[in-house]
């Protein structure tokens, strides 16, 4: 365990600046004064100038950070505060904020002291780098950020703005030392506190969800829509793109720190609530605030307040899981922006904590929590829109497994997203090792996955030259044949009935000639002395049992169309011929199909997460407004705050 290296003064760097020879000792100016005023004014009767202390500090530290981009932050503590004086003042400012924020008083101060600790978080784009935190890992404001989300009135005021300064606090020098956030956080254990969080993500994650629906429903109706119904289809892709939504990556940060570092969030996500949209309140009018490319306001309290609301029997009801579910489905249709791509990304690193959970397994296949999950599908040509009115009740595990699918046949494009189709893949993996091991018989179409697999090989191998430029295809055909050898080697204890196994050697059969030029590629490759020869090779070995059952069937199903003299048999014909030749099939028995090397954070995904939290850090700090409080509000608030 790193221990951070404290001076006389109990600051966390004291011993690195005076070890140079360097002493911090100056009479206190402007800055000093101001912040020690802050520290505390708040908490000894802020009367009428409890919004000016909140607002000039923010403006305050923000403006000697700008300035002094290149300084140090020993350098910028000590022009803001004194370097003899940092430990104390920031003990008083923490103090005072967390007594704010936990006491029962004004709504509009408490949006006041949670504005200004974004702030203080966010002041630097990469808050590792944000020297000043040291003082908030001292000084924990955890519980007060507990308290919130926990009582249902301060939830609804500032949820938004609490999960957000939480998700990003957790990730404050989360690889170099212990974090106390990230210990906390991974104990929490309080009911209330839990759904209060899920609450006000699965909120956000709703309204995201109701702008992309309303915008798609507005461009269907518009002009565009009837230009499209005389001309054809031929430019409903560009349609799609237009209609895209601003991701919400704070949010999503949030969730998954919270399934990530907490396995007792994972109830949460099954957590019924009516379905947000569908309930109506009473609505007073609100004044409009500019919309923020990630969201970084909180949406209205009235979507939040919605949920809460009781069941009714005639109302569809949702969870937390179907509406991230949801919100996938339309962030993972477009990878080509930036955002899109670290959302979508997430969004599957989600998926893969929840699939190698056992307790989010065991209610993802749960024949008695039946939902109908309407996933956003990419509009295409050669396929009709599903309407909504047909989607069947079924365990939440189909949804997953038909996002999956929808990722798969959607993404075969030149700029290849990789990365994210072994993310696919590896989720799709994990779930048939839980049905496997559980001996859950899942009814699901279980062909249309097959049929995506067998489609991404084809693509694979059609662009072998383009691909191999730049991505190791062998990994991903490999993944993709392993889950075909999980189905013939364990499917006769997860497939819902016998005719599924034989309809799995159906689509092998009659998809022959696609898995014979697979092997005629990898073999070409791993018998030449290139760089894919050890790739490819391992392909070889894994096609071993398909390539078994093609050989094995074709002669047999040739030979019944010669003795019947029929040129074309039919599907039953070809599913006979295979029932009637089980017994003399030999297949090589494989092993390590049901593993699989569990998600680690640190080792493989550090980049991502501190590149995705600078993103998130600098919109943060572009899109925090205090425009947003009222000025007639805050001071007709803080004149009767004694």
């Amino acid at each position: 365990m790193k221990r951070r290296a404290l001076g006389p003064c109990g600051t966390p760097w004291a011993r690195g600046r005076v070890g140079r020879g360097r002493e911090y000792r100056r009479e206190p100016g402007a800055a000093e004064a101001s912040v020690a005023s802050g520290a505390s004014g708040p908490g000894n009767g802020a009367g009428g100038g409890g919004g000016a202390w909140g607002s000039t500090l923010c403006a305050l530290i923000r403006g000697v950070h700008q300035k002094n981009k290149s300084t140090s932050g020993f350098d910028i503590i000590n022009m803001l505060m004194g370097f003899d004086k940092a430990e104390l003042c920031m003990k008083n400012l923490m103090e005072s904020l967390d007594s704010l924020l936990c006491a029962e008083g004004s709504e509009s101060l408490k949006s006041l002291c949670l504005k200004l600790l974004l702030c203080l978080v966010t002041v630097t784009d990469n808050i590792s780098q944000n020297t000043i935190l040291e003082y908030v890992m001292i000084n924990s404001i955890f519980e007060a950020i507990l308290q919130i989300l926990s009582h249902p009135p301060s939830r609804r005021e500032h949820g938004y703005d609490a999960v957000v300064l939480l998700a990003l606090l957790v990730n404050y020098r989360k690889y170099e030392s212990v974090n106390p956030y990230i210990v906390k956080l991974s104990i929490v254990d309080d009911e209330a506190t839990l759904n209060g969080m899920g609450l006000v993500i699965a909120q956000a994650l709703s309204e995201y969800n109701r702008q992309y629906k309303d915008k798609e429903e507005e461009h269907q109706s518009g002009f565009f829509s009837a230009l499209t119904n005389m001309v054809g289809s031929m430019f409903i892709a560009d349609a799609h793109e237009k209609i895209s939504v601003q991701t919400n990556e704070a949010i999503l940060l949030a969730l998954y720190e919270a399934v990530h570092l907490n396995r007792n969030f994972i109830t949460v996500l099954a957590q019924s609530h009516p379905e947000m949209g569908l309930v109506t309140t009473p609505v007073s009018p609100a004044p409009t605030a500019p919309a923020t490319p990630l969201g970084t306001t909180p949406p209205s309290s009235d979507v939040i307040s919605s949920v809460e609301l009781p069941l009714d029997a005639d109302v569809q009801t949702s969870n937390l899981l179907i509406t991230f579910l949801k919100y996938s489905s339309i962030v993972m249709q477009d990878t080509k922006d930036e955002h899109r791509l670290h959302s979508g990304k997430l969004c599957l690193i989600i998926l893969t904590c929840i699939a190698e959970d056992q307790y989010a397994n065991a209610f993802l296949h749960d024949d008695n929590m039946n939902f109908r999950v309407n996933l956003h599908r990419m509009p295409m040509r050669h396929r009709k829109k599903a309407a909504d009115k047909n989607l069947p009740c079924r365990p939440l595990v189909c949804a997953v497994l038909d996002l999956m699918v929808e990722f798969i046949v959607t993404h075969m494009m030149k700029e290849f997203p990789m990365d994210l189709y072994v993310r696919c893949i590896q989720v799709v993996h994990k779930l048939l090792c839980y049905q496997k091991k559980c001996r859950v018989r899942l009814h699901y179409t279980w062909r249309e996955l097959w049929s995506a697999l067998i489609n991404l090989l084809k693509f694979l191998m059609s662009n072998e030259t383009v691909l191999l430029a730049k991505h190791n295809i062998f990994t991903l055909a490999l993944m993709i044949v392993n889950l075909f050898n999980m189905f013939i080697t364990y499917g006769d204890t997860f497939l819902p009935t016998p005719s599924s196994y034989d309809e799995l050697y159906y689509e092998i059969i009659r998809m022959h000639q696609s898995f014979d030029n697979l092997y005629s590629m990898v073999l070409r490759l791993s018998t030449n002395a290139g760089q894919w020869k050890e790739a490819a090779s391992k392909v070889t070995h894994a096609l071993v049992n398909i390539r078994a059952i093609i050989n094995h069937f074709n002669p047999k199903i040739e030979s019944y169309a010669a003795v019947n003299h029929i040129s074309q048999l039919s599907e039953e014909q070809v599913l006979e011929v295979v029932r009637a030749n089980y017994d003399t099939l030999t297949l090589k028995l494989q092993d390590g199909l049901d593993q699989y090397e569990r998600y680690s954070e640190q080792h493989k995904e550090a980049a991502f997460f501190k590149e995705l939290v600078r993103s998130i850090s600098t919109n943060v700090r572009r899109n925090l407004a205090f425009h947003t409080l009222s000025q007639e509000v805050l001071l007709k608030e803080f004149s009767t705050i004694s």
